[in-house]
């Protein structure tokens, strides 16, 4: 688990009722000032490079890659897949897939983290089977395999599902096809981009994911050896090729972090800069704060941002890129919940993302959820209270929800954040936030 910064302040244990564990503690500092560097997309990226990583026998490297909770499980996972991996420096990383791989991914490395189903291309393009245990991950609803197993399925390979465990097979190979995704999911679009790159022929993927992950990530394989096209559309042509290389990239910035960042100046006000990050990765979220009376425009190397009074509040829609990222939902609502005005947030893509609202009810947010819609009605201030956070993004939320509420905000398990941000409380307090880390 990532371990407190140099610099973290160590406070007593609180007498509120909840068991010792991490938490953050959050008191208000007034408006946010400064300028802080946005991470590299390790949880949304990294992890699939990693995974890709597999395909090519020899020695990867990867660059810009925090040391986010995240990344041990998918250490663990390629390791007991058979590659050597080490950590270099303070954000590097390499891969050697040069031996015999076991294409077998364990169920404890697995239900640790979704993510980790995304070796289940690469094994099966690589080995010719594969046997990976069904995902686990947040708890923020239903996910589906179906779209992931059956486009393996067009491609010619034989699945089955047993006993918790996925298993695949071709036996002649993997055959170039069509296949049309019934929703763009990230994760579909990526299964099957790593196992076509050594199918024999075109193989077509239409209603493909269109995030700025997956056009990083057709550009890895590319660099690889590779043919895809299309990568960043709705239409994804990728050639078969006999063999593929390790290459060394830099992962772009986490575009989820940069949002964080933008919300939290929303919710306290101030002045920010943020490098290592670009406009059109967050321009839907960018839009919405405009709409909501911010000001964000981009610099040479990053964003700038101005939150000068409380903004007005605005309806929000989740949709997949280029639309408002169910990720960045959480974060929204706490900017909502002390915004002027009442706004309607309608979740479009899982099923149980709002859980977290009762825990921003506790801080005095008036939050109303049915099903996939939920009203807030924003207040002044919220009140600082013991809360916890039920998955990365709902951890980050309460936490810079906290930023505007009086008193004292505690956010316990803040292991889930840990998984997604490599120091969430270091990187709100290099803006003038008072955020730090009880161990």
């Amino acid at each position: 688990m990532v371990g407190a910064a140099a610099g973290e302040s160590s406070y007593e244990q609180h007498d509120d009722g909840f068991p010792s564990m991490t938490k953050f503690v959050v008191r208000p500092s007034g408006p946010l000032a400064g300028s802080v560097r946005v991470s590299g997309a390790t949880k949304n990226l990294g992890c699939k490079v990693m995974a890709a990583a597999l395909l090519a026998p020899g020695t990867t490297v990867i660059r810009n890659l925090p040391r986010v909770d995240d990344l041990d499980v998918m250490i663990d996972l390629l390791r007991a897949i058979g590659a050597r991996v080490e950590l270099v420096g303070d954000d590097g990383l390499t891969i050697d897939a040069s031996g015999d791989l076991q294409p077998e991914a364990p169920y404890e490395l697995v239900s640790r983290m979704r993510a980790s189903f995304n070796v289940l291309g690469p094994l099966l393009g690589r080995c010719g089977e594969a046997r990976v245990a069904m995902p686990g991950g947040d708890a923020i609803g239903n996910r589906k395999l179906d779209m992931h197993l059956n486009g393996l399925r067009a491609m010619g390979a034989r699945v089955e599902s047993s006993h918790g465990y996925v298993v695949a097979w071709s036996d002649g190979g993997l055959l170039g096809a069509r296949h049309v995704l019934e929703f763009p999911s990230v994760g579909a679009t990526e299964n099957l981009l790593t196992a076509a790159v050594r199918a024999k022929g075109t193989t077509e993927i239409d209603n493909a994911a269109r995030e700025p992950e997956i056009t990083e990530l057709c550009a890895v394989l590319n660099r690889m050896g590779a043919h895809v096209v299309g990568g960043g559309t709705s239409t994804i042509v990728v050639e078969g090729v006999d063999e593929l290389v390790p290459v060394e990239t830099e992962l772009i910035g986490d575009r989820i972090e940069a949002g964080t960042f933008l919300m939290a100046c929303g919710i306290a006000g101030g002045e920010i800069e943020l490098t290592g990050t670009q406009l059109d990765h967050v321009e839907m979220v960018v839009r919405k704060l405009g709409e909501m009376g911010m000001l964000v425009s981009s610099t040479s190397d990053g964003l700038w941002a101005r939150a000068g009074r409380r903004l007005t509040a605005v309806d929000i829609a989740t949709l997949p890129f280029p639309g408002f990222a169910t990720d960045f939902m959480p974060m929204a609502v706490a900017l909502l919940a002390v915004s002027s005005g009442t706004a309607i947030v309608t979740e479009n893509i899982y099923d149980g993302r709002f859980q977290f609202v009762d825990e921003l009810a506790r801080m005095g947010a008036d939050v109303r959820n049915e099903g996939r819609h939920a009203v807030v009605r924003g207040v002044e201030r919220l009140s600082g209270a013991p809360v916890r956070a039920a998955d990365v993004r709902a951890g980050a939320a309460l936490t810079i929800a906290g930023l505007a509420a009086d008193g004292e905000t505690i956010v316990y398990d803040c292991e889930h954040v840990d998984r997604g941000y490599a120091n969430l409380p270091a990187s709100l307090r290099a803006l003038g936030a008072d955020v730090h880390r009880v161990a």
